[in-house]
C-alpha cells in the first residue's frame, strides 16, 4: 500500500511539473477583462489531455455584485445546448450500443403520431445530424401547458424542407431524441442518464433539475421577464426544456467543469474509463471503441456540405463576421458543443487538447453576445500555449 501510495505522489508530481513548463498568463487576462467588460460575471476553466488536467482556473463570482459568491470547483452551471451532447446523445449512443436502437430507425416507430405530415421518413440519424426537415424552434411556452401539448404541436408540424437534403439545428430534433430514450428504456431521461452515464463516470453532481441542497451552488441565468417574470437559479433557462419538466432532450443538465472534463476525457480514450468508485484501478468501458468513433467523426454521406458529427459539432468555417467558436486554430479531428447560457466544452483529438469552459453569460440578460468573440480567442489562446511551448 506504501508503495502504491509514492507511486501515485510520483505521477502526480510528474503530471503537476509538465503543466507548470506553461505560462497561461494571457489565458486568465483574456477571462478576466472579458469579465470587467461584463460578457459574463465568471468562469470555470480546464484545460487537459486524454490522460490529465494541465490547468484549472475559476474566475469571478455569481452575479456581478461584490458580495456574490465566487466561483469555485463546486460551483455547477445551467449548460443548455450542451445537454444534447452530453445527455442526450450519450444516451443514444448507449442504446445503439446495446442494439437497442439503429441510426435508420424511423422515429414513427417509436412515436407513430409523428408521421403526420409526410414526416415519416424522418429517421434517429437525421435527428442526430439536424437535417431532419423540422423548424429550428418554436415558442412552445406561448401556446401549451405540458410534455404532451409540446409533443402534439410537434408531430402536427409540416416539414419546413426536404428531409435530409440540408443542415438546420433544431431543438424539436434533440427533443424527439430524449422523448424516444424514454420509451424505449421506460425511464426518464434524467434517470438513464444518471444511472448509465452519470453515477459510473463518478460526475457527481452533473444532472437535471438541481435538488434544493445544490441550488446555492448553482450559478443563475437570466431574469425571465417574459414568461416566468422570476431570476431563473437551479431550473433550466430553456423555455422549452422549463415548459417540458426541466428534463428535456434539448436542455436541462446542470453540471461543473471537473465532471465534464472526466465525461470528455472518457471519449477521448475511446470510451474507456477507470472506474471512480475502486481508486482509479479498474479500467472500465463507457462505450465501445467503434461507436465512440462513429458518433464524434464528421459525417460527410450527405448531399451538402457538413460539419456536424452525430449529436456533436465539429470545426466549423466561419459564417460572415460569425467566428467559429472553438478558434481557428483547433485541428479538424475536433468535436464539442455549445450551449446558450454561456458554456462550452471541446477536444482535438489530433493534438489531444481538451477544453472546458462554463459561464453564465445570460446574467443578467440575454442580449449580450460578447462571448462569442471571447470563445475562438480563447481556444487559439489555450492552442498556441500549449503547441507553441
Amino acid at each position: 500500500m506504501k508503495r502504491l501510495f509514492i507511486i501515485i505522489i510520483i505521477i502526480l508530481i510528474i503530471s503537476h511539473a509538465h503543466a507548470f513548463g506553461y505560462d497561461f498568463g494571457k489565458i486568465d487576462s483574456l477571462i478576466e477583462n472579458s469579465i470587467s467588460k461584463r460578457y459574463f460575471p465568471g468562469a470555470q476553466l480546464i484545460i487537459g489531455t486524454s490522460g490529465n488536467i494541465l490547468y484549472e482556473k475559476y474566475y469571478g463570482r455569481f452575479t456581478y455584485e461584490q458580495d456574490s459568491r465566487a466561483v469555485d470547483s463546486y460551483s455547477i452551471y445551467d449548460l443548455a445546448s450542451v445537454t444534447k451532447a452530453v445527455a442526450t446523445t450519450s444516451a443514444i449512443m448507449k442504446l445503439y450500443d446495446e442494439n437497442r436502437i439503429k441510426l435508420d430507425d424511423r422515429v414513427s416507430d417509436f412515436i407513430p403520431e409523428f408521421a403526420a405530415n409526410d414526416k415519416g421518413n424522418i429517421t434517429i440519424l437525421n435527428l442526430l445530424l439536424h437535417n431532419s426537415g423540422l423548424k429550428a424552434w418554436i415558442p412552445f411556452y406561448k401556446t401549451c401547458s405540458c410534455k404532451e401539448d409540446v409533443l402534439k404541436t410537434i408531430c402536427e408540424l409540416p416539414l419546413e424542407y426536404k428531409t435530409g437534403s440540408s443542415y438546420l439545428y433544431s431543438d424539436i430534433n434533440f427533443i424527439l431524441l430524449g422523448i424516444i430514450t424514454e420509451r424505449i428504456t421506460g425511464a426518464s431521461l434524467a434517470d438513464f442518464c444518471r444511472d448509465s452515464i452519470f453515477y459510473p463516470l463518478g460526475m457527481e453532481v452533473t444532472g437535471f433539475t438541481p435538488p434544493e441542497r445544490l441550488k446555492e451552488f448553482t450559478a443563475p441565468t437570466e431574469y425571465d421577464s417574459n414568461w416566468r417574470h422570476r431570476q431563473l437559479c437551479g431550473e433550466v433557462h430553456d423555455e422549452a426544456a422549463a415548459l417540458i419538466g426541466g428534463v428535456s432532450g434539448n436542455a436541462g443538465l446542470f453540471s461543473r467543469a471537473r465532471d465534464l472534463y472526466t465525461f470528455v476525457r472518457m471519449l477521448a480514450n475511446g470510451g474507456k474509463y477507470y472506474n471512480p468508485y475502486t481508486r482509479g484501478l479498474r479500467e472500465e468501458r463507457m462505450f465501445t471503441e467503434t461507436t465512440v468513433n462513429l458518433f464524434l467523426k464528421k459525417y460527410e454521406a450527405l448531399d451538402y456540405s457538413n460539419t456536424r458529427a452525430l449529436g456533436w459539432d465539429t470545426k466549423q468555417p466561419p459564417i460572415g463576421s460569425y467566428r467559429s467558436q472553438c478558434g481557428e486554430l483547433i485541428s479538424e479531428n475536433c468535436f464539442g458543443h455549445t450551449g446558450y447560457t454561456g458554456t462550452s466544452i471541446w477536444c482535438d483529438k489530433e493534438k489531444d487538447i481538451i477544453i472546458i469552459f462554463l459561464t453564465n453569460r445570460v446574467y443578467p440578460s440575454r442580449n449580450n453576445d460578447g462571448i462569442k468573440e471571447v470563445r475562438p480567442e480563447l481556444h487559439n489562446l489555450i492552442i498556441q500555449t500549449l503547441t507553441n511551448k
